[in-house]
């Protein structure tokens, strides 16, 4: 081998070690950079929540109570005579006025009866005058002995009998002209008929039921209240009483009704009477409120709720529902520290207010809760705050 071959040998063994050289010394580098990328990569982002300030007012509660509607006069219409049913001139379900004539029956044999009971009467007052003529004429024969004293006991007895048959027929004369009134069957009440039972051309007894009818405006609504309810209001319902006795204008609780579909119904009412005694199956007892029901919209029969502020909490502490969690009975809420950390605090809640609910241990005013993202946060969760925003549900959106 000579010195040429050693050289290029030697070359190319310094240019092998010279490659692996450049390539751990890249190797390195890219290390280097890499451990310097993750050692200055940003924190995770906060969580973002949406918070409120625990507010403080006074607060009026309020109570619901289940009743039924009923007209505030209702009436059944009955037949007071019999007869065929010849005319029924009213609408079904419509409005009347007291007076308005509902139904007649055939008068012929009421006129007849009447016309009977006036013959009678017209006998009955001729005799009447004949009796008296003959007590005049013996009278004064009886004293002279021209007639006995027994003829003149006979006209006298003759005479009081005339009198009292007179009044008879005169009351057989007014029970004709009743029974011939009543083919007229008439309202009692303004109000609204209901659905006739009788057809016409039917026969109609005595004390049979033809329909019924209800003063619909104001309407009352009926509702149980407990025991223990009448007891803390007894003060103001006998201040309710006075009331109405004395004529005053009503000053009491306006009570509100809440229809099916939890419609709020738009006339406010007022507390009206209470029952006589308590059911002591129940251990409840009646009370009826009073409302305003122009164009009839409220009808007998209806379920509704009657819902009334019966005191004033103060200084009752408020949070939206939504940032109320239960838990198998118990209830808790997501408290932001002013360190932004999540606080998980067990509440005692009372009773609800609108959207809200008021909280009667567990916080205190100016206390930020959390109200959306809620689900989210743990106890010692870093967070974000931001303002709630009350965004509308699709309900309202849609009803606008």
């Amino acid at each position: 081998m000579d010195v040429l071959s050693l050289r290029k040998q030697s070359g190319s063994g310094l240019g092998k070690h010279a490659g692996s050289i450049w390539l751990i010394g890249l190797l390195a580098l890219t290390l280097v950079q890499c451990k310097g990328e993750t050692a200055s990569a940003p924190p995770p982002p906060s969580l973002q929540v949406e918070v409120v300030d625990v507010i403080q007012k006074d607060v009026p509660l309020t109570k619901e109570w289940v009743g039924t509607t009923d007209g505030s006069n209702n009436a059944v219409i009955r037949a007071q005579v019999s007869g065929y049913l010849l005319r029924r001139p009213y609408t079904e379900g419509e409005a009347v006025k007291k007076g308005d004539l509902l139904f007649e029956l055939d008068p012929s044999k009421f006129k007849a009866a009447l016309d009977q009971a006036q013959g009678d009467l017209a006998k009955a007052q001729a005799h009447f005058t004949k009796t008296k003529q003959d007590v005049e004429r013996d009278t004064p024969l009886a004293k002279h002995g021209a007639v006995s004293q027994k003829e003149l006991d006979d006209s006298i007895q003759a005479h009081a009998a005339a009198r009292g048959s007179v009044a008879a027929a005169k009351a057989a004369v007014e029970e004709a002209k009743l029974n011939l009134g009543w083919t007229r069957v008439i309202a009692p009440i303004d109000g609204v008929v209901g659905i006739s039972k009788a057809q016409i051309g039917d026969l109609i007894d005595v004390n049979s039921e033809l329909t019924s009818m209800s003063t619909l405006d104001p309407i009352r609504v009926y509702f149980p209240i407990s025991e223990q309810e009448y007891i803390e209001a007894s003060e103001k319902i006998q201040e309710r009483y006075k009331e109405q006795k004395e004529g005053r204008e009503y000053a009491g609780v306006r009570p509100e009704l809440i229809l099916a579909g939890e419609k709020v119904y738009p006339h406010k009412g007022r507390f009206f009477l209470i029952d006589r005694q308590v059911d002591v199956k129940t251990g409840t007892i009646r009370v009826a409120a009073i409302f305003p029901n122009p164009n009839n919209i409220l009808r007998p029969g209806q379920f509704a709720r009657v819902r009334a502020a019966t005191k004033i909490k103060e200084k009752a502490l408020l949070v939206p529902q939504r940032a109320v969690t239960e838990m198998q009975g118990s209830y808790q809420v997501a408290v932001v520290t002013p360190e932004n950390k999540v606080d998980i605090r067990p509440v005692k809640v009372g009773q609800r207010a609108g959207s809200l609910w008021i909280i009667d241990q567990g916080l205190k005013q100016g206390e930020r809760v959390v109200v959306e993202g809620i689900q989210k946060v743990k106890a010692g969760t870093t967070v974000e705050p931001k303002p709630f925003q009350d965004q509308p549900d699709e309900k309202d959106e849609k009803t606008g």
